[in-house]
């Protein structure tokens, strides 16, 4: 490593892998997560793509996967320079309280002081300088105390994400751009999100957490004290042969909730959390019509077309196909398509629609049509 890359001190990287993705649906299946899918045309997955980018912020021997258990092989085959201790596996879906609770509850104890940086395993940045300077000021945030995150600057009122309101500026050494977080707002409707657009305070909930672990098992415990003791009892137990009856006795009563609700709403009422604009890319590969965007340099009039065996054929056509059976797809004078061919499922759908992909996993779900999940 150079000395522009050296690993910064105390510093872990966490990556949850988890969630199936249901927005990407059926590309991205239980069995096969958004994460372990190539949706950029790097020739590597996202999950891949994510351990690159952290690997010279903390060092290979210091970043933690948190996924499920049915993921442990493809998880170890994309990372085989995983370390073992820091592969922690789920028995079930417990939401991200849990997810990165647990994996700074071990770390707590394996290094007193560590910081840790949570980073979803499905997101695309490209510009990796400006993340690691964006990092760099959250983990002296965090060496100061507060719970940091790294917000993105929105370039549309975009519906998917939730916003940050951005509060006064924060005088930390180390950390000139940050900012006090006023408060977390839940994903808007449109009119709303244009009102945020157009006020310029708000910034992207980019699900970015970096935290000395012991401050962010502090604040999960405010809320959610029962969580936070079954946590304790895991990782107590977590380097010690007594792991797989403890996760079997005390994982399944864990509480589901995301750390949006556990630990940065209620830091930023109490004044505990900031937030780093992030001047680097960022796209979280939500639905289709962001993987359409990410495929045509954002020019509405092209059609992006994914899969290694893909035979299309179109005419004055634009969106996105992704097709993994070879079978030929002939488009004629239709606009912003969504096309997703594989082999026991075809959807159908529009750029402006792909939001609501979710309600089709939702309603498979309902009617116990697992074989397509």
């Amino acid at each position: 490593m150079s000395a522009n890359t050296k690993p910064l001190e105390r510093f872990y990287s966490v990556i949850p892998a988890g969630g199936i993705g249901s927005r990407l649906w059926p590309l991205s299946r239980a069995d096969a997560p958004k994460f372990l899918h190539d949706l950029t045309g790097s020739g590597q997955t996202l999950l891949r793509d994510t351990w690159d980018r952290l690997v010279p912020l903390s060092g290979e021997q210091r970043v933690m996967v948190v996924t499920g258990r049915a993921h442990r092989a493809a998880v170890e085959q994309q990372l085989p320079e995983l370390a073992d201790k820091n592969v922690v596996l789920e028995s079930e879906p417990k939401e991200s309280s849990a997810a990165i609770g647990l994996a700074a509850a071990i770390l707590v104890r394996r290094e007193p002081d560590v910081i840790i940086g949570s980073f979803a395993a499905d997101n695309v940045i490209k510009d990796q300088r400006g993340f690691r300077r964006s990092v760099i000021e959250a983990v002296a945030l965090a060496d100061a105390g507060y719970i940091a995150t790294i917000g993105m600057n929105p370039t549309e009122p975009a519906i998917g994400f939730g916003y940050i309101h951005c509060g006064k500026a924060l005088e930390i050494p180390g950390a000139p751009s940050a900012l006090y977080v006023d408060k977390f707002v839940e994903k808007p409707d449109l009119a709303t999100a244009k009102g945020y657009l157009k006020d310029g305070n708000y910034l992207w909930n980019a699900g970015m957490f970096i935290s000395r672990a012991d401050v962010l098992l502090e604040q999960l415990g405010q809320e959610q004290p029962e969580l936070l003791a079954g946590l304790n009892e895991l990782a107590d137990a977590w380097d010690t042969p007594q792991r797989g009856a403890v996760v079997d006795k005390v994982w399944p009563g864990l509480t589901k909730i995301a750390i949006d609700y556990t630990v940065a709403e209620p830091a930023a009422a109490s004044g505990r959390l900031a937030v780093v604009p992030g001047d680097f890319d960022w796209d979280d590969v939500g639905d289709f019509a962001a993987i359409g965007k990410l495929h045509s340099g954002g020019r509405k009039k092209d059609l992006a077309i994914l899969g290694e065996n893909a035979r299309v054929l179109a005419d004055s056509s634009s969106g996105v196909v992704i097709s993994q059976t070879g079978r030929l797809i002939s488009l004629i004078g239709v606009n912003d398509i969504v096309v997703v061919d594989t082999a026991d499922a075809l959807l159908v759908t529009t750029t402006a629609n792909a939001q609501r992909v979710k309600s089709v996993v939702d309603a498979l779900k309902l009617s116990g049509r697992n074989d397509v999940l």
